[in-house]
């Protein structure tokens, strides 16, 4: 099973549990802080866009709405820790509109995707949910820049350390039930979707199989795949296919989520980081196809209660 609520196992179900935990006080400037700045900077300039474009207003005010998100997470966090607010500020960017929107996206997932491999566990989750949260963004319109979607190479999966062990299998459960949605989803799909649907089946073979080499490395049995898994709602048509993959890669992200605030090697912190950024980029084609709203969820990988 993936999280509850979701996609469950028809078998005994498995439950997923993402540790965060608090840190102690450091006395240097707080690394966050740019990245919140940021966020509100960005928040604002969406908000100008929106006015200066009405016809575009929806799709500017998704990216305030989102950012304005990541600046209030990200700010509890620094108050929490309370660390010296030092440093620098936002990034400056002439760019104005949809152009300058598609311009800061694409630096504000850098700048946060950058700072995860090096954080304690807990803000190492936190900042890789707001790096996939600006690459989903980038993935509702072609004005955003699209971005980059990463396929993961399962001979380079990194050898997980012992403390691990159990986020990754976590991991290997939702990508057993992902690749489980899409063989099902497919006799429901209209034309046009198979070849997203065969790709994003590939995509979590592929990770899958990573997860497999992870485990088999620090010589630990990989949990095989359950026979079949229960839907939040019956798989009827188009509609509901496409939500249910939506759901899917919804879980998958939470759970790699979950290895990276279970780990702190930075190889494994880094092939998590990309896992969940491609099942938030993927996921927001499909919330999309089914016309959820939002269509790029702020903080992907986020566990819900």
């Amino acid at each position: 099973m993936l999280r509850a609520g979701a996609l469950a196992a028809l078998a005994l179900p498995i439950g997923l549990g993402v540790a965060a935990c608090g840190e102690g006080y450091a006395d240097g400037p707080d690394p966050l802080v740019p990245l919140a700045e940021q966020a509100k900077a960005d928040a604002a300039a969406a908000d100008e866009a929106a006015k200066a474009a009405p016809e575009q207003a929806a799709l500017a005010q998704q990216v305030a709405t989102a950012r304005r998100a990541h600046a209030t997470a990200l700010q509890s966090e620094i108050d929490r820790q309370n660390q010296p607010k030092g440093g620098p500020g936002a990034i400056p960017h002439s760019g104005k509109g949809m152009a300058g929107l598609k311009e800061r996206l694409a630096a504000s997932r850098r700048q946060a995707a950058d700072l995860v491999p090096g954080l304690p566990a807990y803000r190492a989750g936190l900042v890789a949910s707001v790096a996939a949260g600006c690459a989903a963004l980038q993935r509702i319109s072609d004005q955003l820049g699209l971005g980059e979607d990463v396929s993961i190479d399962p001979a380079k999966a990194p050898k997980p350390p012992a403390e691990a062990g159990d986020a990754v299998q976590e991991a290997l459960a939702a990508e057993h039930a992902a690749v489980w949605v899409y063989g099902l989803v497919t006799a429901f799909l209209p034309d046009g979707y198979r070849a997203s649907a065969t790709d994003g089946a590939a995509d979590h073979r592929a990770r899958r199989d990573a997860c497999e080499r992870m485990l088999a490395s620090a010589g630990v049995s990989a949990k095989p795949a359950k026979p079949a898994y229960v839907t939040p709602k019956p798989v009827t048509d188009g509609k509901s296919a496409m939500a249910v993959v939506a759901t899917a890669e919804a879980d998958v992200a939470t759970a790699w989520r979950g290895v990276v605030e279970r780990t702190d090697d930075r190889g494994l912190r880094a092939f998590a980081a990309l896992a969940l950024t491609g099942s938030a980029r993927r996921g927001t084609r499909w919330r999309i196809a089914a016309g959820e709203q939002p269509s790029a969820p702020a903080l992907p990988g986020t566990p819900q209660s």
